[in-house]
């Protein structure tokens, strides 16, 4: 983890505050509330995409300097297409210039970006600068970015089976293919990568939409009211250090019970030998003795 410049007061004693050995290898954020907090501000909805833009450039370094491994930002989701398309076609153009804009600051931060999702259908210049980009900080080797574009988490498990499928009628398995939860994460649009640690949603929706439906069944949650635009360093700070405190037991016990706890919880020899019939007689009695 790299210390940070010129923090603020309140960002040192976040900073301060986090243990690097628990860092979340990957953090997947949606990036939500553009639109609104442009119009608060009286401004149309395009400036607050922009602003949102300005705020991925940040954000990506912030993630790299903590070290974390891979960072996966949802983009543009394949329901974004309803939109108008004055609308669309300007987010297209934001995607062109912020990839060649921040080329020299992946290169500079050796980070590698890749792109997830249907990014085929993509207008023919926002597809061949993202090709151009990831070609270019291919060989990087460190924090891996990646971008969630024409992205639907629906799309994809149904990708992975048919390329899974696909593959078994090319060499003749198809007849006796099993698919299984390994075979499904092997071909997803993430394979390779760690699941997300810690799933972070601006604007304070209380939904997942449709982002990494199958890779965060067992993430850490954090919705924050905070829009995008205003997701800063100590805002980002402050999800990280809520992620730390937390206890994960994906499913099991915190702790093992200590040999003192366990012979605690034993029945004692005399009601383990009784029938639920008679445990149920016994508290009669019991409740019986104590009314009289």
């Amino acid at each position: 983890m790299k210390p940070f410049d010129k923090l603020a007061p309140g960002e040192r004693e976040l900073a301060l505050a986090l243990d690097p050995a628990k860092m979340p290898a990957h953090i997947a954020i949606i990036m939500d509330g553009n639109g609104r907090w442009a119009k608060r501000r009286g401004l149309p909805r395009f400036a607050g995409h922009r602003a949102g833009a300005n705020r991925v450039r940040s954000i990506v370094e912030n993630c790299s300097d903590l070290g974390v491994k891979a960072l996966t930002l949802y983009a543009f989701s394949a329901e974004n297409w309803k939109r108008p398309r004055l609308e669309i076609d300007l987010l297209w153009r934001l995607l062109r210039i912020y990839l060649r804009a921040d080329l020299e600051d992946l290169q500079r931060n050796n980070i590698r970006l890749t792109s997830i999702g249907r990014v085929e259908a993509l207008p023919p210049l926002a597809y061949r600068e993202l090709r151009n980009t990831e070609r270019a900080t291919e060989n990087n080797t460190g924090m891996r970015l990646n971008l969630a574009i024409n992205y639907s988490a629906r799309h994809e498990i149904v990708d992975s089976v048919n390329v899974i499928i696909d593959e078994a009628r090319i060499s003749g398995r198809l007849a006796r293919l099993t698919i299984d939860e390994a075979a499904i994460g092997r071909h997803l649009y993430t394979a390779g990568l760690p699941e997300p640690d810690l799933l972070v949603r601006t604007s304070g929706e209380m939904r997942v939409s449709n982002f990494l439906l199958w890779q965060i069944a067992y993430a850490e949650l954090y919705v924050t009211e905070t829009f995008w635009p205003d997701f800063d360093r100590s805002e980002l700070l402050k999800a990280i250090l809520e992620f730390q405190r937390r206890e994960r037991r994906f499913g099991g016990l915190a702790e093992v019970p200590t040999a003192i706890e366990a012979a605690d919880d034993e029945v004692p020899e005399d009601e383990a030998r009784l029938e639920p019939e008679e445990l149920q007689a016994e508290d009669h009695e019991e409740i019986a003795v104590s009314s009289q």
